[in-house]
């Protein structure tokens, strides 16, 4: 039951935060504390220890830190900053936080790019009524960087301590 928990809350938030943020350019906060929350619980029933779990919390608190003062310049949006925290307790202190945080930079970039072509082109009044795509239409719109921060948490999922724990106790049978 823990390694089905673990399989779907976190890729769950990350499509849900992806598709919310293209939806309306915000991302809940019961994202993140769905996020937060779910580690803490998660996390002690896989056997981490309590130092572990802490040292996870405090990468999430520096990185909140990080991605508010990013928020502060205008730089990115809140919901952002914080889905960026959450999903880093997730990952600790570990080789998969960063290639994280570059899948997500290289996803954002890669997006606002295209964005920017695309609000410029001929086919963006086509989509300007869409539901799930109206604001990539909108000239004056943000960047839906969910959407990044939302491929980047899955494609890099399988790096979590709680994934790969999972992995190995399915893999055992």
């Amino acid at each position: 039951m823990v390694e089905a928990a673990i399989l779907v809350i976190f890729p769950f938030c990350m499509a849900f935060a992806a598709v919310s943020d293209m939806i309306s350019l915000t991302i809940a906060n019961r994202v993140s504390i769905l996020l937060v929350l779910s580690f803490a619980v998660l996390a002690p029933l896989v056997g981490m220890p309590v130092a572990e779990i802490g040292m996870h919390f405090l990468l999430g608190g520096t990185v909140l830190l990080a991605t508010f003062a990013v928020f502060a310049i205008g730089g990115m949006g809140g919901g952002d900053a914080k889905l960026m925290a959450a999903s880093a307790v997730w990952f600790g202190f570990n080789p998969g936080l960063m290639d994280y945080l570059l899948a997500t930079a290289l996803l954002g970039g890669a997006l606002t790019l295209a964005l920017v072509s695309f609000r410029r082109s001929a086919f963006s009044p086509l989509v300007a009524h869409h539901v799930l795509l109206r604001h990539f239409a909108e000239e004056k719109s943000g960047i839906p960087y969910g959407v990044a921060l939302g491929l980047g948490g899955l494609i890099c999922f399988p790096q979590t301590p709680l994934m790969q724990w999972a992995m190995e106790r399915l893999a055992a049978g």
